[in-house]
C-alpha cells in the first residue's frame, strides 16, 4: 500500500465511528456529507472491505470497521497528543538548550544570567560547552553562541549582551611606574610585553592598533608567553609585563585599579559580547525566553 495515501480516510472514518453519522462527522470536521462520504468510500475501496452496514435510517459498524477502529483509534490520540505537544513547544520554552560559550564569558554574562534563568524557567534544560572554538557551532547541533562580534560569522544573528569595548595596551600601576607608559605604538618595542597564544589556533596574537587613521600590527616579545587570558591578565597585575586586551576582559582588573589602560585613543575599534544564533534557530521558545533574561538580567 502506497505510503502517500496510508492516512487518507482515517479521519472521516473516525469522525463518522463516532457519531455514526455522515451529516453529523461532517460538521465535526467543517467538510460537506458528500466530501466526507466519499473519503469513506475510497478508503473501503482501497482496503477491499465495507467498513459500516448502511440502511436509510442508521450506520453501523462492521465487524472489519469495529476491528479497524480498535487499532487506529489509540493511535490517533497519540498522533493528537503528539501534535498538541508540538504546537506547545512552539508556545512556551521546552526541552534543552545548547550554548557554545566563550570563556570571558562566564563571569560577566552566565553567572549573573543562570540563576535568574533557572528560576524563571526551571524545566527548561541546558547544555553548555566552554570553549573558544566556533568552527563546529553548526554541526555540533547548537542552539546559540555567546563570542566576541568580530568573530562571529555573517550569517549569523548577532545579539549583543553586553555593553561596547575597547582593545587597548594594559599594565599595573608599579609597572607604569617603573618602566613609563607608551605614548604611541613604537613605544612598545622598549617594553616587556607578555605574549598569549591563542589556545584554539596556537598561533601567537598580534597587538592591532588604529594611528594617523592606519592599521598597525605589533608582534609582541616578552620573556612569558601564555595560553590562558585569566593567567595573562593576573601576570600583568603583578607588574610583570603589559599585555594586549579589552576593557570588557579586564573590567574586574580596571574596577580594583590592579591594571591601568594605555593606548585607549589608538584602540582599532568599538567590539562587544554578543549571543548568535543562526536566522532558523530565531523563533525558538527556549531562545528567545533567555535572550529576554539576558537583556532583563544584563541592562539593569
Amino acid at each position: 500500500m502506497s505510503t502517500n495515501h496510508l492516512f487518507d480516510g482515517l479521519p472521516e472514518f473516525l469522525a463518522i465511528a463516532k457519531r455514526l453519522s455522515v451529516r453529523q462527522a461532517a460538521h465535526d470536521l467543517g467538510k460537506t456529507p458528500g466530501a466526507v462520504s466519499q473519503s469513506l468510500q475510497r478508503l473501503e475501496q482501497r482496503l477491499g472491505v465495507p467498513l459500516f452496514q448502511r440502511t436509510t435510517r442508521r450506520m453501523a459498524l462492521t465487524e472489519a470497521g469495529a476491528e479497524l477502529l480498535a487499532r487506529v483509534e489509540p493511535a490517533a490520540h497519540v498522533i493528537a497528543s503528539g501534535l498538541e505537544d508540538a504546537a506547545q513547544s512552539a508556545r512556551e520554552p521546552s526541552g534543552t538548550l545548547r550554548l557554545l560559550v566563550e570563556r570571558l564569558a562566564l563571569p560577566h554574562v552566565l553567572e549573573p544570567v543562570l540563576p535568574v534563568f533557572r528560576q524563571a524557567w526551571p524545566n527548561l534544560r541546558l547544555d553548555i560547552t566552554v570553549s573558544n572554538r566556533h568552527d563546529d557551532f553548526v554541526s555540533e547541533g547548537y542552539d546559540a553562541g555567546i563570542s566576541i562580534g568580530s568573530y562571529i560569522a555573517q550569517d549569523m544573528i548577532a545579539v549583543r549582551i553586553a555593553k561596547a569595548f575597547s582593545w587597548a595596551v594594559f599594565g599595573s600601576p608599579d609597572y607604569f611606574r617603573r618602566k613609563g607608559r607608551p605614548r604611541a605604538v613604537g613605544d612598545l618595542v622598549t617594553h616587556e610585553c607578555i605574549v598569549f597564544r591563542r589556545p584554539e589556533k596556537g598561533d601567537i596574537y598580534r597587538w592591532e592598533f588604529l594611528e594617523n587613521g592606519e592599521s598597525v600590527r605589533f608582534d609582541p616579545a616578552g620573556a612569558i608567553t601564555v595560553n590562558d587570558g585569566e593567567l595573562m591578565r593576573s601576570l600583568a597585575a603583578l607588574g610583570q609585563g603589559l599585555i594586549y586586551s579589552s576593557t570588557f576582559h579586564t573590567s574586574r582588573e580596571l574596577a580594583a585599579g590592579t591594571l591601568e589602560p594605555a593606548l585607549l585613543e589608538c584602540s582599532p575599534g568599538r567590539d562587544g559580547l554578543f549571543l548568535y544564533f543562526p536566522k532558523s534557530a530565531r523563533n525558538q521558545p527556549k531562545l528567545r525566553a533567555f535572550i529576554e533574561i539576558c537583556a532583563q538580567v544584563l541592562n539593569r
